[in-house]
């Protein structure tokens, strides 16, 4: 037979110990390390230092890197300029080869080069004008370009896909919208930051700041980016009007 003096003693420990664990895990999910915590994210802290979601396939050949603008523009434009002075000056060599007269453009400015000083102002300006658009040039073929497409997480090696900045910073904000307190709200993407100011109206600044950070940091890690950028949030009053 059991002894009925001790089981309310096992009882109250066996109650004491569920306590203990609950109030453990309570502290747990308070401090990011729980399961019920958001993954990536302390919960005492800004989420300008949260941790990015990893990608979905982690394979080198996967990775997304940035679009290449067709850049149609310059290019056109080079190309037509460059054909037209290429053009005139092979018609020109040849009419010349064929005993006819050089073109009157084509001597005086021959005529003006010879008689002209290389260390003349408008010489000068004229070689950094042909230098700044050379570098242009060789910058545009260089760099990929299309700066407002960020690419995102390809979880198919034959598939791309990229967001627009505006349709982020769209998205961002209308989760910042939804956070109690936040009278408005605006939102900046980056390559590498999203940066969202808000007035709040009501409540402490410091928990509508907390809400914005968890708030935003969620929606990073939901729009799939392949590098998602850090965050920084800014709180304050509006002003009163006098």
């Amino acid at each position: 037979m059991s002894d009925p003096a001790k089981e309310p003693a096992d009882g109250s420990a066996s109650g004491s110990a569920d306590g203990s664990a609950a109030e453990g895990a309570g502290k747990e999910a308070a401090r990011g390390d729980g399961p019920g915590a958001l993954p990536g994210l302390d919960q005492s802290a800004s989420a300008t230092r949260y941790e990015p979601r990893p990608t979905l396939t982690g394979e080198a050949d996967h990775r997304a890197g940035r679009f290449w603008s067709t850049r149609r523009v310059p290019a056109a434009l080079t190309a037509l300029v460059v054909l037209g002075a290429a053009g005139l000056l092979l018609y020109d060599v040849a009419a010349v080869r064929a005993g006819h007269r050089a073109m009157e453009w084509r001597r005086g400015l021959a005529d003006e080069l010879a008689r002209q000083p290389l260390d003349e102002t408008w010489m000068l300006v004229a070689a950094c004008v042909a230098m700044a658009l050379g570098l242009w040039l060789i910058a545009l073929a260089l760099t990929p370009g299309l700066r407002r497409v960020l690419p995102m997480r390809r979880d198919v090696a034959d598939v791309r896909a990229g967001l627009d900045r505006e349709a982020a910073a769209l998205a961002l904000r209308d989760r910042a919208m939804e956070v109690s307190g936040v009278r408005s709200a605006r939102v900046r993407v980056s390559r590498s930051r999203v940066t969202a100011r808000a007035l709040s109206h009501f409540r402490e600044l410091d928990a509508v700041r907390a809400d914005l950070d968890e708030v935003l940091a969620t929606g990073i890690g939901e729009l799939g980016l392949a590098r998602p950028p850090s965050l920084t949030v800014r709180v304050r009053r509006p002003v009163k009007k006098r």
